[in-house]
């Protein structure tokens, strides 16, 4: 009996022994970050600066492959039927792993089952900016001002499902306001008609609404993070303002086809840990306006899970869809 379990012990051991190899040998070849948004924007930006230190340490490149198109399934798609081994990672984020699931009846893969989670990297707070020669100075002055004159105020989002988009309807729902949505494609062309006060206001990400805010064109009425912001120290919370249950800043991490061998998991997400918790990209980062988050690959599946049921309810209750 005894000498079955040794044997057992050992053939187990011996199976395992080639995972763990894997493990530690790897990389042995570049590894490729796939990111379902052109390259130039915040969310490409932040992944190179973390691409190019775990690069460094891994002494492997470490590419970004920019695959936009269709809320993130063209990205999503092609990642999901990459090897299972670790070089070919995702950038997840709130729209491609929690909203998308409500925005569209049939995605081309399944952010559960499809993929291994790794790590969360980043949430970009989102600011909530008026114009600047508007009479409203604060988030309470908005929302009365909306409610005293239903379905006169409008607001404008980056597209149908954005993070801009679901932050308006989450200040819509909880305040029973009747208030017009204007989607655009992109920040750019709404925060132009923003400043020209063709919309009234709109929640939209530090790293292309700040510029805007700091020349004066726009004002900052708040901020959706739990925290100011040291870019804005001066421009209060949502929660400071009374406001709670509001969060929803855009959020991305790296997740990996489903069936990657759990130590290669393990080593990506002990590597980008440190990544960051490199001062110089949290600074890098920080200057972009983003919140360095980090956190376990059972963490970041939370996370994921818990947006999924959250922002569809939010989503279903406002009637969008993409399909």
């Amino acid at each position: 009996m005894f000498r079955k379990l040794l044997l057992s012990l050992a053939v187990a051991a011996a199976a395992a022994m080639p995972v763990i190899g894997l493990a530690q040998a790897f990389p042995t070849k570049p590894i490729t970050i796939i990111v379902p948004f052109p390259a130039g924007g915040a969310s490409d930006a932040s992944t190179r600066i973390v691409a190019q230190k775990l690069g460094d340490n891994l002494k492997q490149p470490v590419l970004v492959d920019n695959r936009p198109g269709a809320g993130g399934q063209i990205g999503a798609s092609t990642a999901k039927r990459a090897p299972a081994d670790g070089y070919t990672l995702f950038l997840a984020n709130s729209g491609s792993h929690a909203a998308n699931q409500a925005l569209y009846s049939k995605l081309s893969y399944d952010p559960e089952a499809d993929f291994d989670p790794i790590i969360e990297t980043v949430q970009i707070p989102q600011l909530l900016v008026v114009p600047a020669d508007s009479p409203v100075k604060t988030v309470a002055e908005l929302i009365a001002k909306a409610k005293a004159a239903p379905g006169t105020i409008s607001y404008a989002s980056q597209s149908v499902g954005a993070g801009g988009h679901i932050a308006a309807e989450i200040l819509r729902s909880r305040n029973g306001l009747q208030i017009n949505h204007v989607p655009y494609k992109g920040s750019a062309p709404a925060l132009t008609d923003l400043v020209a006060g063709r919309v009234d206001f709109m929640f939209d990400a530090i790293p292309s609404s700040l510029p805007f805010v700091k020349d004066k064109r726009l004002r900052a009425l708040a901020i959706d993070a739990p925290k100011r912001s040291p870019l804005l120290p001066d421009v209060p919370t949502l929660v400071e303002q009374g406001l709670t249950g509001y969060e929803a800043s855009p959020w991305f991490g790296l997740v990996a086809p489903a069936g990657t061998p759990k130590p290669v998991i393990a080593k990506l997400h002990d590597e980008v840990v440190a990544v960051l918790r490199t001062p110089d990209v949290v600074s890098r980062l920080n200057d972009l306006g983003m919140t360095v988050v980090g956190g376990t690959p059972q963490e970041f599946a939370r996370l994921m899970k818990a947006d999924t049921q959250r922002l569809g309810v939010v989503i279903k209750e406002s009637g969008a869809k993409l399909d």
